[in-house]
């Protein structure tokens, strides 16, 4: 008896230190599993165009039916990838900013489940395109422009949710673990990708938008209304009430610490949506892996990122603020970086460095994104008066945004001018941008000196790569994997029958001087 009294003393203790002294009913288990699910869902369908990018590639280059293809050479597909890829993320970012304020205007579940539906539809018309007569690049481009605005709802309303049901006192343990459901997205979207490219890529569109598009059926119909805490009690409030007054879009700006969080979220969500959407392709163009396996092999920057949001969101509600846990988780980033960059063509050892960097990287921009959103939102300056959060939530992620959408362009080109070691050498400086403006918030300084230094490293990083392009006056050349000049410009890389397919697809690859890092 005395043993089972110590277990649950234990397991009471192991909960006091992760929710406080909160009071959970089973509803707040029914929100915080149906908003995990829909956002898993979501992310899950945003993964699939960067998991089939070679088949994309080879599918729009293909001359050998008799049809005009798409884009004369690969090296031109890549680039209109590239497009969509910012173009989405600006379209995001523009839909977050409007979609942010319609979470505190209007019943966030119903606008959550009306973009789950409408961003499905669009995921499922750009894999069919194909066999219409709109095929075409400028339709392809605007239905992933639609695709963007319609998903950008979707995380502004479900921080939403949760920042209304969960309190502060375990705000950083909860959002830190429903944050991860990104990151799970990102894994249940390269398996149902891996496992059905081999049928067509517009399988894989359309199975994650089927998926999309039933789980916005339980979102609107099961997905519990607002909770209230009022004297320590909980008050529901029905749908047909009335919510309270929203503050406005430039009023959110100005409260403490969104400008300074938003600036800093866009270098590391820049950093972050890097790997999200070049990881696969990275992979399968770097190490000569198949794609499917470079697509299995990608999830394990997501698992990193998982145990990331969890334990620092748990270490990060028992300190008066959660900036230092993300300063010292970035600052160990720009090593990970720097060793994955670097890494050699083992998949042991490529997988480990990768599920660090994922812990550095992606823990952070969880975190930021949901706890710190929530946090912000609830501010003391407008607490028992308005409601901000869904509004905060959409300038951070929206301006994080943006900065992923410029640097979705600037990749590409990097690439080619100075090789992948160059863009990972990028994203070092991008994090300690981020760190700069953190350090500024916690030590509460004069922002316009940080500005300053931040422009200082921009020119530092910056220099070498134009001296190097005005003094080198690099033409990219192609090669493909397996042929006899892609030893020059690809290194050596491990492989097997289970990683590695003789008879697969070339797929070209820029090939610089001989003098370049890669």
């Amino acid at each position: 008896m005395d043993a089972h009294h110590r277990q649950v003393s234990a397991i009471f203790r192991i909960t006091r230190f992760l929710i406080g002294d909160e009071i959970w009913t089973p509803r707040h288990f029914v929100v915080f599993s149906f908003t995990f699910i829909s956002y898993a869902l979501v992310h899950a369908s945003r993964k699939t165009l960067s998991a089939v990018k070679p088949s994309l590639i080879i599918e729009w280059t293909d001359n050998s039916t008799g049809e005009q293809p798409l884009f004369p050479d690969k090296h031109a597909a890549e680039g209109f990838l590239a497009f969509l890829d910012g173009a989405f993320l600006g379209a995001y970012a523009l839909g977050l900013y409007v979609g942010g304020t319609l979470g505190d205007r209007y019943n966030p579940t119903k606008v959550l489940a009306l973009g789950m539906w409408t961003s499905s539809i669009t995921i499922f018309l750009f894999g069919i395109l194909k066999w219409s007569s709109f095929r075409a690049p400028i339709y392809y481009a605007a239905v992933w422009i639609a695709c963007g605005l319609f998903q950008s709802v979707a995380w502004p309303t479900e921080v939403s949710i949760m920042g209304n049901w969960f309190g502060h006192n375990s705000r950083g343990a909860v959002m830190g673990l429903w944050s991860s459901c990104a990151s799970v997205g990102n894994i249940m979207g390269t398996l149902v990708s891996s496992h059905t490219v081999q049928l067509g890529y517009e399988c894989s569109f359309a199975a994650n938008a089927c998926s999309l598009f039933f789980g916005g059926f339980f979102i609107f119909y099961l997905l519990p209304s607002q909770n209230r805490h009022e004297r320590g009690a909980v008050v529901y409030i029905a749908d047909d009430l009335e919510r309270p007054k929203a503050i406005n879009f430039w009023q959110a700006w100005r409260l403490p610490g969104v400008i300074a969080y938003s600036l800093a979220y866009a270098c590391l969500k820049l950093v972050n949506y890097s790997f999200f959407f070049w990881l696969p392709f990275y992979l399968h163009a770097h190490y000569g892996w198949k794609e499917s396996f470079a697509d299995e092999l990608s999830a394990w920057y997501d698992i990193g990122g998982i145990i990331a949001a969890v334990v620092a969101g748990i270490a990060s509600d028992h300190l008066s603020s959660r900036t230092p846990i993300l300063v010292c988780m970035l600052i160990f980033s720009m090593g990970s970086l720097f060793a994955y960059a670097n890494s050699p063509g083992n998949v042991l050892i490529n997988s480990f460095l990768m599920t660090l960097t994922g812990f550095f990287i992606g823990g952070p921009a969880n975190l930021i994104s949901s706890a710190v959103s929530a946090d912000l939102g609830k501010a003391e300056q407008i607490r028992g008066s308005s409601e901000a959060l869904s509004t905060v939530t959409g300038i951070i992620d929206g301006t994080g945004s943006v900065g992923a959408g410029i640097g979705q362009l600037l990749i590409p080109e990097i690439e080619v001018l100075f090789g992948w070691t160059a863009v990972f050498y990028g994203f070092i400086f991008m994090v300690l941008h981020f760190i700069i403006l953190l350090a500024n918030i916690f030590i509460k300084g004069d922002l316009w000196k940080f500005f300053e230094l931040q422009m200082l490293c921009t020119v530092l990083c910056l220099a070498p790569l134009f001296w190097k392009e005005i003094t080198n006056g690099v033409n990219p050349r192609y090669v493909h994997l397996h042929s006899e000049d892609s030893n020059a410009s690809l290194g050596s890389y491990s492989s097997d029958d289970s990683t590695a397919d003789s008879t697969m697809d070339t797929l070209p690859v820029r090939a610089r001087h001989r003098n370049s890092p890669d």
